[in-house]
């Protein structure tokens, strides 16, 4: 019998689900709480994100099953034991975070973020120009379910899309061109909006640089709904009011909560959310991370290979 230590905050009815999915084993359900030391040593399997620091002393355990898309805690050196199996949710955030970038896009394109705030001050102001997605080239740098979901938001607007990831493929429907990332550097000037939606990693890790947004045009938008940790700060902050682009978007920052006197919050061209593009603020977004975790654990214990295995040095599913 395994120990099944479930952090998620469950109702009975996922429970039903999980544990039909995994009969005669036992199940520990903290239910949303943080779960103690002792539970994560005794478990030999974890459904949920837990404290990274316990894992290392976790001998019992072989298998973390995340409820998020982003790994980036869990594959540094030394948090999980050689040999672990480390699952991620890939694919139950593609519809919340797709549209809350696409949300973003359409704000700042049309301005919109300045007028909500001349609004709070009462001001009847014109702010000019605007532009659409119908005729812009829209360059998404990071095509799994997210970014594939964002694309074809755009497309079905009039944009022209122009796909980045990682390995070579057939080019998807929803998508014009497809590259590799090497090609990056050079699709830059091409493109009206940038949606990045990278994981965090050593590859990615502050990866546009200042020569990336020399690249970009001046009217070009930026948007980030990967991890905040791809771009640095003091680099978008330069972007942005040197104008070397219009605007940008970002849901995630470095650090986390973003400091309350980062001059980042005081530009008029940048929209700021919390990192609330995922989480659970799309409850549909939870139903499918049980789900995922019911399915992978029927194929554990019937021998099989789980899905959404994440590589340890991309941080990518496999």
């Amino acid at each position: 019998m395994e120990n099944i230590l479930v952090v998620l905050p469950v109702e009975q009815r996922h429970r039903d689900k999980l544990e039909a999915a995994a009969p005669g084993q036992r199940f520990v359900y903290t239910c949303g709480a943080e779960p103690t030391r002792e539970q994560i040593l005794a478990a030999d399997i974890i459904i949920g994100n837990v404290p990274a620091g316990p894992l290392a002393a976790a001998d019992r355990l072989k298998w973390l099953q995340l409820n998020s898309a982003g790994a980036d805690a869990y594959i540094k050196p030394g948090v999980l034991r050689p040999g672990l199996i480390l699952t991620n949710a890939s694919g139950a955030y593609g519809k919340a975070v797709s549209e809350h970038a696409f949300a973003m896009t359409l704000m700042l394109t049309k301005k919109l973020h300045l007028y909500r705030d001349a609004q709070r001050q009462s001001r009847w102001t014109d702010y000019g120009t605007v532009s659409s997605l119908s005729d812009a080239i829209v360059l998404v740098v990071g095509l799994g379910d997210i970014g594939l979901r964002y694309a074809r938001l755009t497309k079905a607007m009039g944009a022209y899309v122009i796909g980045v990831k990682r390995r070579a493929g057939a080019c998807p429907e929803g998508v014009d061109e497809l590259y590799t990332t090497d090609a990056l550097f050079d699709l830059l000037p091409r493109a009206d909006v940038i949606m990045s939606i990278l994981p965090g990693s050593a590859g990615t890790y502050h990866m546009y640089t200042a020569a990336y947004f020399d690249r970009m045009k001046e009217s070009a938008v930026f948007i980030n709904c990967g991890r905040g940790g791809v771009v640095d700060g003091a680099v978008l902050y330069e972007a942005l009011t040197r104008g070397k682009i219009a605007a940008a978007g970002i849901d995630v920052t470095e650090p986390e909560p973003l400091p309350a006197d980062s001059p980042l919050w005081q530009l008029d061209n940048l929209l700021i959310t919390p990192h609330v593009s995922g989480f659970y603020h799309l409850p549909e977004t939870f139903e499918r991370i049980v789900d995922i975790a019911a399915e992978n654990l029927a194929i554990y214990f019937a021998g099989g290979t789980v899905k959404n295995i994440v590589d340890f040095e991309t941080g990518y599913r496999h």
